[in-house]
């Protein structure tokens, strides 16, 4: 066989065709919209996950089944669908027209194979093995493993961590329960990155980094679930299924939630559902976007002499709906600092009982959309306009709405020190 010639493609600002809208592609998206390529999905259906990013802008659907003439103007293709003739269709399109094409259903057939990658900073490892991705796999691991030890040479290690005993059956089924972070695949904890490694099935929320995914070995199952079609409490129920049946055939599940599993992330009723079933369940704390997300925008939650305290609430209920557990009344008394979130689409009924008890008219505040990711935005105002300014603004969710003296704190000292200059 002859060896294939290895390449780092610069993809900026170019077209890569994406055919498939399943699994499949939902793994492969996220690494191509970082490598910064302009990504266009031909797919008569999409994963709640792509649906998303499609929504966001941030790709672009033709909802429709493949046609030739959709590799014309693309830098590289590539197929996520598992039907032969309908890819062998498309890679006799890329072939024609001497556009790469990468296949998912048979590499033999492909121009060009995915690599096994491994991240680490600037760092980024591929790894081929020849065409044998276990072996690939297996070797990638190795490397990322030294590129977090840092046992690899030119590789600062990072500092010890101290892991708290779990409850972990070593070899049995299980479930852990990880928090991937706000949204930058890199404030995954060092061991919420390592049970994805020795995960068998991965369950992943529509909010998880997508990078992630990107790094699962191939034979992981991965269970979008966002996708499965109940009701909230239904799904719920569904994925708590999931999770029971699978640790009990022997399998380590992994559920991978956005920011931290119990940070109205239900992560609590998933593990009362395990541990009825007998199932032992391992937590993995994550950096929850109530705290990463208004740091990463310059607002510190709490500041001496400024703010002693700050509260997180959900702001999904409406203030006045019967079910809402929230005492606005008593925050909006409060001189703390205030984070809401799930709070965007109720963000006008929530300032307005906020001000209605008294919070101050003129009092900051910020709203932080997507938090530490490349889509950030900020928009800071006062709690009266904060609402009007965010809708024309067109902010959508996710989102963190920060309310109190603390938005404008670092402002303040950068505008002191630059009169002091």
């Amino acid at each position: 066989m002859t060896s294939p010639y290895p390449l780092a493609l610069l993809l900026k600002g170019r077209r890569v065709l994406v055919v498939g809208g399943g699994v499949v592609a939902t793994r492969r998206v996220p690494a191509l919209l970082d490598a910064g390529a302009r990504v266009e999905v031909v797919s008569p259906y999409l994963t709640p996950a792509l649906r998303a990013l499609a929504d966001a802008g941030r790709v672009h659907w033709s909802e429709r089944r493949f046609q030739a003439s959709d590799v014309d103007g693309a830098w590289l293709v590539q197929v996520a669908v598992d039907d032969p003739a309908a890819a062998a269709a498309v890679s006799a399109a890329a072939l024609e027209r001497r556009v790469f094409c990468v296949r998912a259903d048979d590499r033999h057939a492909a121009s060009a194979w995915t690599p096994a990658t491994t991240r680490h900073g600037p760092v980024t490892v591929a790894v081929t093995a020849g065409g044998d991705p276990p072996r690939a796999m297996v070797i990638r691991d190795a490397i990322r493993e030294g590129l977090l030890d840092g046992t690899l040479p030119g590789c600062a290690a990072p500092a010890a961590v101290s892991e708290a005993p779990a409850r972990e059956v070593l070899g049995g089924g299980r479930v852990v329960l990880v928090g991937a972070g706000p949204g930058d695949p890199e404030l995954i904890t060092v061991k919420g990155r390592r049970m994805l490694a020795e995960a068998d099935v991965v369950v992943a929320d529509r909010l998880v980094p997508g990078l992630l995914l990107d790094e699962l070995r191939p034979e992981v199952e991965l269970v979008d679930a966002s996708k499965i079609p109940y009701g909230p409490a239904k799904a719920q129920e569904e994925i708590n299924r999931i999770l029971v049946e699978r640790a009990a055939a022997g399998l380590v599940v992994v559920r991978l939630k956005g920011g931290d599993p119990y940070v109205f992330g239900r992560g609590g009723e998933e593990a009362i559902a395990c541990a009825e079933a007998g199932v032992p369940v391992t937590v993995v704390p994550g950096v929850t976007s109530s705290v990463a997300a208004p740091a990463v925008a310059g607002i510190p939650v709490t500041h001496r002499g400024v703010a002693h305290e700050f509260t997180v609430v959900s702001g999904h209920v409406a203030p006045e709906d019967p079910s809402s557990l929230v005492d606005w009344p008593a925050l909006a008394r409060m001189r703390g600092t205030l984070v809401i979130l799930m709070g965007l689409k109720n963000l006008p009924k929530i300032t307005a009982t906020l001000l209605a008890h008294g919070r101050a008219p003129q009092t900051p505040a910020a709203v932080v959309q997507e938090g530490t990711t490349g889509a950030q935005r900020v928009l800071r105002s006062a709690l009266s306009e904060v609402a009007e300014q965010t809708a024309e603004a067109g902010f959508r969710p996710p989102a963190i709405v920060v309310v109190g003296e603390v938005v404008d704190v670092l402002a303040v000292q950068e505008e002191g020190a630059a009169d002091q200059a």
